[in-house]
């Protein structure tokens, strides 16, 4: 019997992209070619990159020595790599680039669902399981999503998935201090968020941690997704660590990026 929590994010990654669809599907050119916050990159290089990677992930379920042929290329340019895939699919026609990734999704969402829920596959850091990569999909959906939607002057309502994306950034704590050098801190924070119905919070982490992070879920995302600059956020700390924290987390892999410069964002 599939894993019900599993199939659930797999439901929330294909509600994702499809969110994010309604907001290009019916671009003309130039609004492919509008340039988004990250510098050198516009809308077409974002939706690029994002089927890049779900190529990337199908390959990874379906084909060990497929990957790990990417994996060469990848550490032969690893200062490159990203942006010269984004690049090839941002110069595709927007029409045929749409189509491309429309396809690439429904085939990674067929593989994730035929995916054993055990296994485990391999990545360009640690082995994921099928419902794992789902959610990493879906948090580079999201933020990549606010990349277009910043590019267009939209403003998205935030749903409930981005329960999926504060999961891993509480989880990459550690992970956002050791890309930069730094030791974690020995003891675990709490972190509590508002999610975006205003219900229940979203609670990590123990109940007595002298160091906490409190705020609204939609906030943190955009905060450890490196979409927003802290200073505008609603994010409150208390402990010296878990203020050091939000001045550097990240949910994503790979080096610590630039953010956002403060009065940017929203």
């Amino acid at each position: 019997m599939p894993d019900p929590s599993a199939v659930a994010v797999f439901a929330d990654l294909r509600e994702e992209g499809l969110e994010l669809e309604t907001l290009v599907r019916d671009l003309p050119d130039a609004g492919w070619a509008a340039p988004t916050p990250a510098s050198g990159w516009t809308v077409a290089h974002q939706i690029a990159h994002l089927h890049w990677t779900d190529q990337a992930s199908l390959i990874s379920l379906t084909d060990a020595d497929g990957f790990a042929a990417l994996v060469e290329e990848a550490v032969k340019a690893p200062d490159s790599f990203v942006d010269e895939g984004a690049a090839r699919g941002a110069a595709l026609p927007p029409a045929e680039l749409l189509a491309r990734w429309r396809a690439g999704r429904t085939a990674l969402d067929e593989a994730l669902a035929a995916a054993s829920p055990d296994a485990r596959f391999p990545w360009y850091g640690p082995p994921m399981k099928a419902a794992s990569m789902a959610s990493a999909r879906l948090m580079e959906t999201w933020a990549h999503g606010q990349d277009v939607a910043d590019a267009l002057g939209e403003r998205r309502t935030a749903t409930a998935r981005l329960r999926h994306v504060a999961r891993i950034g509480v989880r990459a704590r550690d992970y956002a201090f050791a890309v930069r050098g730094l030791p974690a801190p020995p003891a675990r924070f709490r972190v509590e968020l508002v999610p975006p119905d205003g219900g229940e919070p979203w609670t990590y982490g123990p109940e007595d941690a002298a160091d906490r992070v409190t705020g609204p879920a939609l906030d943190f995302c955009l905060l450890v997704t490196q979409r927003a600059h802290r200073a505008d956020l609603a994010l409150t700390t208390t402990g010296p660590d878990a203020d050091r924290w939000l001045d550097i987390a990240q949910a994503f892999a790979g080096p610590a990026g630039p953010g956002r410069a403060p009065g940017t964002t929203r």
